[in-house]
């Protein structure tokens, strides 16, 4: 039997803030808020956490995952070690994905990537998480 990977946790110095601008950024909602914890999942994952609980097994662990965002009292100071990879689908404008992104507050960030030989671009989220933008796909 394997374990369900429920959540990632993100420490956060605002973390309603960050759920905000990460529901905004993925088009997701927000399903818990208190000054301890906001939660956010996709859209289509709404439904599912009002049916409430969920007895089936195969059902729970097809479930997504969410975000979690809870205060710390520090700020970020060195490059994440694990980060958040985004992907638009072919169909989508990736450099306007990624304007919009910027716009929204994200800023670009250099972590030894030669920008000229790989295929993603590195963003820091308001917090300054890092996250990729890989390239269009469609799988």
């Amino acid at each position: 039997m394997a374990l369900k990977w429920y959540t990632i946790v993100v420490d956060s110095l605002d973390p309603q803030a960050q759920a905000r601008w990460w529901a905004q950024v993925l088009d997701w909602t927000t399903v818990y808020d208190t000054p301890d914890e906001a939660v956010i999942v996709p859209r289509h994952a709404l439904e599912e956490h009002e049916q409430g609980p969920v007895t089936h097994l195969d059902t729970w662990m097809r479930r997504g995952q969410g975000l979690v965002f809870v205060p710390v009292p520090e700020g970020k100071t060195l490059k994440n070690r694990l980060h958040i990879d985004l992907a638009p689908h072919t169909s989508q404008d990736r450099d306007a994905e990624i304007q919009r992104l910027l716009e929204l507050g994200a800023t670009k960030v250099d972590v030894g990537q030669d920008v000229d030989k790989v295929s993603w671009t590195v963003l820091a989220d308001p917090e300054g998480n890092e996250f990729c933008v890989l390239s269009s796909r469609d799988q």
